[in-house]
């Protein structure tokens, strides 16, 4: 009975239904919008304002950042990586290039309203960086 009011709870009832892996590792949903890849990917170095942060090493500000008006720029910072940050061609799809690109480029004071789209990115990333050794 007690083990029944507790799958009751949405929480707990979605973690068993499917959102828990059985090993303790609860699946997170794969980012889709601009929004909810820059909080889960971008944030963590360049913060939630995306005014970066210094210390050990200069996060660049993304906020009210003049580069990003050339949509080429950022998508090659963030397919290819610069610096200390490393491309995320890999790990993320050209469409969440670009949402993410858009996210920033009409937010955090930016205000360069036409979209990035997959199409752009294809074009725009270049060649994926070189894996591994030899």
């Amino acid at each position: 009975m007690a083990l029944l009011s507790l799958l009751a709870t949405p929480a707990l009832a979605q973690a068993v239904q499917g959102g828990d892996t059985g090993g303790g590792v609860v699946r997170v949903p794969k980012p889709v919008t601009g929004e909810q890849v820059y909080r889960q990917v971008c944030q963590a170095c360049h913060m939630a304002d995306a005014k970066g942060a210094a210390g050990a090493g200069v996060i660049p500000a993304l906020a009210s950042n003049p580069r990003v008006s050339v949509p080429v720029y950022p998508v090659q910072v963030v397919a290819q990586g610069k610096g200390a940050m490393p491309g995320f061609a890999g790990s993320l799809s050209n469409a969440q290039i670009a949402e993410v690109v858009t996210y920033v480029r009409t937010h955090f004071g930016n205000a360069y309203a036409k979209p990035v789209t997959e199409a752009d990115v294809a074009r725009m990333a270049g060649p994926p960086p070189p894996r591994g050794g030899h």
